[in-house]
């Protein structure tokens, strides 16, 4: 874009474009653009499109039908690109003059939002990361957050609809997934030295980096901040080339435009807004003198409409007379006092606003630059010379110290006064050498009489040589430059007579002085005076160019300031001056007349003709080549004479386009650029606010329903301006009320209730998860204001709740349909690529997917129900997780809405249930993943489906648990049938599988949770009671085995206790373990299933360890049973004398006892079942033993008899000793008369022939070798 500051050089298209306006031949149709005219000449001239050789057309009407629509289509594109050029004139001067309004600094800062293709990146981005192929480490909890993120949110088609509609932003990703992520890092354990929130910054801060990828976050970071810095606040020129870019203004059209406005002269800016609010005050005037007024709601609105028009323009005068003018006086003057357009309130107010000389108060910078001194001979090359600077009556400085070969200074002095003629001196010193001089010598002196209008550069002057200064041709090179204050607005020397004020034809110093915004004066001075000596208050007067007037001699161009009574006529030397000042007086008189310079009429009358443009000045130059390329049109047209209400409503409208097409996620919020153009338009053009807002709101309720995402807090507020407009509360001051906007806002009422209806109904799709953050609240708060009858009575809250009801129903069934939908693409989807013939070759990839799988089972209908089942799940907690909270003040409603969209699926469930084959318990599934979620949602819970659901599974569940046991039942009669008692596990083969069946049956009527808590009794008491029976019939069983099992086996020292007893000991201590998980009550009823089982087993245990005892007491009698051969007296005994037996039958029986310790020790899993049967056996066999001594008291024993008892007792003791037998049992006192005897018989026998050949009762009870 060209800097406007620069604008004496044109651009190479400006040229270009030039050159072949000139070339181009001339027509007699409409002005066009030159581009367009050298882009499509024939579009404008049909005489060289009839000459271009082309074959001609078979049918001449068609060909000129279609060059008529082709002409009908360029005149509009023509109209439309002069009302656009004509828009972006009164826009420029908006931005270049600003006076009511300003760029607001207080907006919300709008996010950078994400397109289709950042979307895509940001996509890979995640699965790489999920790939392995990134560098950043994780754990296994991060990992799998982000891979339900990008499931649920990344690969949704609600978010691609969000980024087409606009509304995604970088932001929301980043929410979305810190609301994710906050209940899985609070679920996770606790972690010394590790707090939740350490865990969640660290997650977001990963998540940032896969989210950049590989980007520098340095850069990203200065992007973001210099976008923040340009979404803030607007420089001049980045508002120009925002609203060519809006307008499709080219670039050398503004350049033309921009110089020919002077829009870099804030006078002429702030004249031509004086014009324009004295043509609104006139045309105020004309409509309540023609009675032509618009069409309001009561008549009596019309007085106040002209009021309100006076008004505006009076609130606009006091806007523009707050500007600053400069320094100068504190002369204010009354808003409505124009001469021309004088109203009843000016009347009697003429003394008080008349001008004095004092009001007129000028400040001047002066700069004076001393080069050098020329000329200067006379000196001695090394003489001091110097010189002073003053101006009348300020103080006096002096330059420093030169030779008189080299005197050049290059010194500035700088000074201020009030004198608009001020008198400058310079004077030249050289140093005295005599020894009395009291003063330097003076050499020479210059007296200059400077103007703002005087050269800025150096220049030679001839200085006035002093007495005695032999140099005459002294000459000094210095500059003056004279600021022009900026309440100064041109200056110059003209000749003027007037009737009460310069009434003689003199040629006198003049200043026009702007006093304030609306005070102009010309003003005469003297040389050396501060005030002026007349002045003429240009209230009321007209200015424009004259002929040369006859009988006044001095000037040559003419120009005059004329009001009712009073000509003023004006003459300069200059052609080019008389332009400037009249094109400054112009501006000073706000009049409506623009005067033209007899030299452009002479050359606008005369084309073609060359015309000396020399004396013309640089603005006039640009008006020229404005006009040339047909834009004067545009700069010189009347504002007051265009509808701005569609010409505002048409820049808003592509403004709105512009802001929507950004990079930003705007929601539809214009820019504060944008709103602050939009400001000063409306109030400097009188746009009325309600048709502003109402404009907006149709703009934005189009794009939102063509799907574009719009904040409805910005709804809201215009929403909210234009009701109560409408309805009389003047939210800007303006109390009139048109028809049109009343019907207008009826519409926009109408279509905005409509659209939150609609909004309300996708809310999973307009706000999906929850973004916009609090979109989806406001838009529930905008509809209670919509339904509103006016702005003070609100709508009652069931009118309120009845339209939501409705509304969330029908949300209920476009959400199922759209999640059925998708659930059968995704299930055709899977089917196909899992389809043995789409793996066959790539001739078979344009399988579709109708003919996939036509005949559905009842299995895969099942299993794509429990897939929409989890789909429906999802949607439920998703509304829970991101749109309950804007549903607050209706949860009840939310719930209904929940039941209404369960009872949609309820239909696809029966149905999938009725066709599976009746004792098939794959459905279960199906029933625990929804029971799992509905059980612990509070409103959920136990509510209409919930109990749909239980009602269908009961009749399951009861059905299930009636086969189960009577399955288990069986199985108990067959294992036990065929039962090894090989060891399997904790028991036997039959018994784990009883225990693992019956824990298995009560785990997974566990997990049903079955949320009705009477049917939850009674199944967990069935169960228990069932395990109760089951296992008492497991216990009996074995019981039953074992004494078969001890009556087949052997009475002998060789019975050898098989591994199949350990197991049947074992099977008790299990079915114990078991029954107290299986068979106990928790719910308050004394443990009765437990206690009993205990008992049996308690009972049935001593049985088997009764039996077992007796089977080791029956092995020992019949040891005992050998040795009674030996008994004295006996037949047998005087035999068996002769012979000398061994210690076969002891170490038999300790052979026995030891292995049977070992075995029942290894194998049996219950010590205190070992150390019982132990002790009764112990005891059993010490007692069968002291039976069989206290038979034969009256006998003594063989030798044989003692030696094999002392080894068995001796044994025994030892080996009882050994396996924790405790002393009290050991020693009792059956072993005490045992032993006694055996000692005591064993002291008979050592006196015998042959004595006890080592054997001894002696050290019984100690460990021996032997």
């Amino acid at each position: 874009m060209l800097d406007p500051s620069s604008s004496e050089e044109e651009t190479d298209e400006v040229v270009e474009v030039e050159r072949k306006e000139v070339t181009a031949p001339k027509t007699a149709g409409a002005r066009v653009s030159p581009k367009r005219a050298t882009e499509s000449p024939s579009g404008l001239q049909p005489s060289v499109r009839g000459s271009s050789a082309r074959p001609s057309s078979p049918s001449p009407s068609v060909a000129s039908d279609k060059e008529k629509d082709d002409l009908e289509k360029m005149q509009k594109e023509e109209e439309e690109r002069k009302k656009r050029l004509q828009l972006y004139v009164f826009v420029m001067r908006c931005i270049a003059y600003p006076f009511n309004a300003k760029q607001p600094t207080d907006m919300a800062r709008r996010q950078q939002k994400i397109n289709k293709q950042q979307l895509q990146t940001v996509k890979e981005r995640f699965q790489a990361f999920l790939s392995g192929d990134t560098q950043i480490v994780a754990d296994e909890a991060f990992i799998n957050a982000v891979q339900s993120y990008y499931d649920i949110f990344l690969k949704s088609d609600r978010v691609s609809r969000m980024v087409q509609s606009g509304g995604c932003s970088a932001s929301d990703s980043r929410e979305v997934f810190k609301k994710h992520i906050e209940k899985r890092v609070r679920s996770l354990p606790e972690i010394d030295g590790l707090s939740k929130e350490t865990v969640l910054s660290s997650w977001m801060a990963k998540f940032d980096t896969i989210y950049r990828g590989e980007e520098d976050p340095r850069k990203h970071q200065q992007r973001m901040t210099a976008s923040a810095a340009s979404e803030l606040i607007l420089s001049k020129d980045q508002l120009y080339e925002m609203f060519q870019n809006i307008l499709g203004i080219k670039k050398f059209e503004h350049q033309l435009l921009y110089n020919a406005c002077q829009l870099d002269n804030p006078d002429e800016q702030a004249a031509q807004i004086r014009r324009e609010l004295d043509g609104r005050l006139q045309m105020a005037d004309h409509i309540a003198r023609g009675g032509k007024f618009p069409m309001f709601v009561s008549k009596e609105m019309e007085g106040m409409f002209i009021e309100e028009l006076r008004s505006s323009v009076n609130l606009l005068m006091a806007n523009l007379e707050s500007m600053p003018v400069a320094k100068g006086g504190d002369f204010k003057l009354q808003k409505l006092k124009r001469g021309h357009n004088a109203s009843i309130i000016d009347m009697g107010q003429e003394d008080e606003n008349t001008l004095s000389k004092s009001d007129v108060v000028l400040s001047f910078t002066l700069e004076v630059v001393i080069v050098e001194v020329q000329g200067l001979k006379s000196l001695a090359p090394n003489r001091i010379v110097y010189c002073t600077m003053e101006v009348e009556g300020g103080q006096k400085l002096q330059t420093d110290q030169a030779e008189a070969s080299k005197p050049t200074w290059g010194t500035q002095g700088d000074f201020t006064t009030t004198h608009p003629l001020p008198s400058v001196k310079v004077k030249l010193f050289t140093e005295s050498t005599g020894v009395l001089a009291l003063e330097d010598k003076e050499l020479g002196r210059v007296v200059l009489h400077p103007t703002p209008n005087s050269p800025k550069q150096s220049e030679l002057h001839k200085m006035t040589v002093a007495k005695g200064c032999p140099d005459s041709d002294l000459k000094i090179k210095l500059a003056i430059r004279m600021d022009k204050p900026q309440n100064m607005k041109h200056c110059g020397y003209l000749w003027t007579i007037g009737k009460n004020v310069w009434k003689r034809w003199k040629k006198r110093f003049f200043v026009l002085v702007q006093v304030s915004q609306y005070t102009f004066a010309m003003c005469s001075y003297r040389e050396k005076k501060a005030e002026p000596v007349e002045l003429l208050q240009l209230d009321g007067y007209t200015v424009d160019y004259t002929d040369p007037q006859p009988g006044l001699d001095g000037g040559r161009t003419f120009f005059n300031a004329v009001k009712e009574g009073d000509t003023v006529v004006f003459a300069s030397d200059d052609e080019q001056d008389r332009i400037l000042w009249v094109q400054a007086m112009y501006r000073a008189t706000g009049q409506s007349h623009k005067p033209v310079p007899p030299t452009q009429v002479q050359k606008l009358n005369s084309r073609g003709g060359t015309s000396n443009q020399l004396d013309a000045p640089i603005s006039q130059f640009y008006a020229d080549r404005a006009q040339k390329h047909g834009m004067d049109e545009f700069i010189s047209a009347n504002p007051c004479s265009f509808d701005h209400a569609s010409l505002f409503e048409m820049v808003q409208r592509l403004t709105l386009d512009h802001r929507l097409n950004d990079s930003y996620s705007c929601l539809g919020w214009f820019s504060p650029g944008q709103v602050f153009v939009m400001d000063e338009y409306c109030a400097r053009n009188g746009v009325r606010g309600c048709h502003r807002h109402l404009c907006y709101l149709g703009d934005l309720l189009a794009r939102a329903e063509n799907g574009a995402m719009i904040d409805p807090t910005l709804l809201h507020y215009s929403f909210a301006f234009c009701a109560s407009h409408v309805h009389g509360n003047r939210p800007d001051g303006i109390g009139t009320v048109t028809v049109e906007e009343k019907e207008r806002f009826e519409d926009i009422k109408e279509r905005l209730r409509v659209l939150l209806e609609s909004q309300i109904t996708h809310f999973r799709y307009c706000f999906p998860f929850g973004r916009p953050e609090g979109a989806l609240k406001a838009t529930l708060s905008l509809l209670e204001r919509v339904l509103m009858k006016d702005i003070v009575t609100p709508v009652p809250q069931d009118d309120v709740k009845w339209v939501i009801r409705k509304r969330l129903e029908q949300a209920a069934l476009v959400n199922y349909q759209r999640l059925s939908e998708y659930a059968k693409v995704e299930g055709k989807k899977r089917e196909m690529y899992e389809h043995p013939v789409f793996c066959l070759a790539s001739q078979v990839m344009d399988l579709t997917i109708q003919n996939v799988g036509r005949l559905v089972t009842p299995a895969k209908k099942l299993e794509d129900n429990i897939r929409l089942a989890e789909l429906v799940i999802e949607v439920l907690q998703q509304n829970e997780e991101h749109h309950a909270e804007a549903f607050a003040w209706w949860s009840d409603l939310m719930v209904e809405h929940a039941e209404t969209f369960l009872s949609l699926y309820a239909v696809d469930m029966d149905g999938a249930l009725e066709v599976q084959p009746p004792d098939s318990w794959d459905s279960f599934p199906l029933f625990q993943l929804l029971n799992d979620f509905l059980r612990v949602d509070y409103n959920l819970c136990n509510g209409k489906f919930h109990k749909h659901l239980q009602d269908l599974y009961a009749p399951l569940v009861v059905r299930y648990v009636d086969l189960m046991e009577s399955s288990i039942a069986q199985s108990i009669h067959r294992g036990f049938e065929r039962e090894s008692w090989e060891p399997v596990n904790n028991g036997s083969g039959t018994s784990e599988d009883l225990f693992w069946k019956l824990d298995a049956l009560q785990t997974f009527i566990r997990d049903l949770h079955w949320p009705e808590e009477e049917f939850g009794k009674h199944l967990e008491s069935r169960l228990k009671l069932m395990s109760s029976d089951m296992i008492e019939s497991c216990v009996k069983r074995t019981r039953i085995a074992f004494e078969a099992k001890l009556q087949k086996s052997s009475r002998t020292t060789d019975f050898r206790i098989p591994q199949s007893i350990c197991t049947m000991f074992n099977v008790m201590v299990d079915a114990k373990a078991q029954s107290a998980k299986l068979c106990a009550m928790e719910l308050g009823q004394e443990r009765q299933y437990h206690s009993q089982i205990d008992n049996l087993i308690e009972e049935t245990v001593k049985e088997m360890i009764t039996l077992l005892v007796a089977k080791f007491v029956v092995i020992l009698e019949s040891v005992l049973a050998k040795l009674s051969r030996y008994d004295e007296g006996t037949l047998f005994s005087s035999f068996l004398s002769f012979t000398k037996p061994g210690m076969d039958i002891a170490d038999g029986y300790v052979t026995f006892v030891r292995h049977s310790q070992d075995m029942l020790r290894d194998k049996v899993n219950e010590e205190v079942y070992i150390e019982r049967l132990f002790d009764q056996w112990y005891t059993s066999t010490m007692n069968l033993l002291g039976t069989w001594l206290t038979d034969r008291m009256d006998l003594q024993l063989h030798l044989y008899q003692l030696k094999i008892l002392i080894r068995i007792v001796k044994k025994k003791y030892r080996d009882f000793r050994l396996q924790g037998v405790l002393d009290s049992t050991l020693n009792s006192k059956m072993y005490d008369t045992v032993r006694n005897r055996l000692t005591l018989e064993e002291a008979t026998a050592s006196v015998r022939e042959g004595g006890m050949q080592g054997i001894s009762m002696k050290d019984s009870d100690e460990d021996d070798d032997d």
